[in-house]
């Protein structure tokens, strides 16, 4: 399905086949950069002062798979060279699955050097954030992943372009 076409009720039919049959997403399938585009609040109705907001803020989800099954996360935003971003790991749990994260560093970055840092503590197991995965197109211009999130908002991202490293090249 084309981005384009990813209105509510399309992703609700789509989350309805997750529940029942899973999304079939594993840790490959997220590996990348990926741009949010659109969010809907839990009765799936478009929250468009939010994602204006935070579009041209280039807030994103980077995911890279690593050798032992855990995922390194990172979460960003940015205004033009300068960049605070969240970094962590995460993990899949389920057969949805669910993408449960955590964040052990918050960083402030001005031109990709490291201006702050400070450690954050792991919340505890039945507070971690997480996103319900519930679909994903992977191949062409248009790759796209859409989940629900813990507070039951539903989010839309685009994938960035990856680099022949497999590395998201930010746009």
């Amino acid at each position: 399905m084309p981005l384009s076409e990813l209105d509510a009720a399309a992703i609700l039919e789509l989350e309805r086949h997750s529940r029942t049959h899973g999304s079939g997403l594993d840790a490959e399938a997220l590996r990348g950069g990926w741009r949010l585009q659109r969010l809907w609040d839990r009765q799936a109705r478009p929250m468009q002062a939010a994602a204006a907001l935070l579009r041209p803020l280039a807030a994103s989800l980077s995911l890279t798979p690593g050798s032992n099954g855990e995922l390194a996360v990172r979460n960003s935003v940015g205004l033009g060279s300068l960049e605070l971003r969240f970094e962590g790991g995460g993990e899949l749990r389920g057969r949805r699955p669910l993408l449960v994260f955590w964040f052990d560093r918050l960083e402030m970055r001005l031109a990709g050097r490291r201006l702050w840092q400070r450690p954050l503590a792991r919340p505890a197991e039945r507070s971690l954030p997480f996103f319900a995965l519930i679909a994903s197109r992977q191949e062409g211009e248009e790759a796209w992943l859409v989940a629900r999130g813990r507070g039951g908002g539903l989010a839309l991202w685009w994938r960035e372009p990856l680099s022949r490293s497999g590395a998201a090249v930010r746009r």
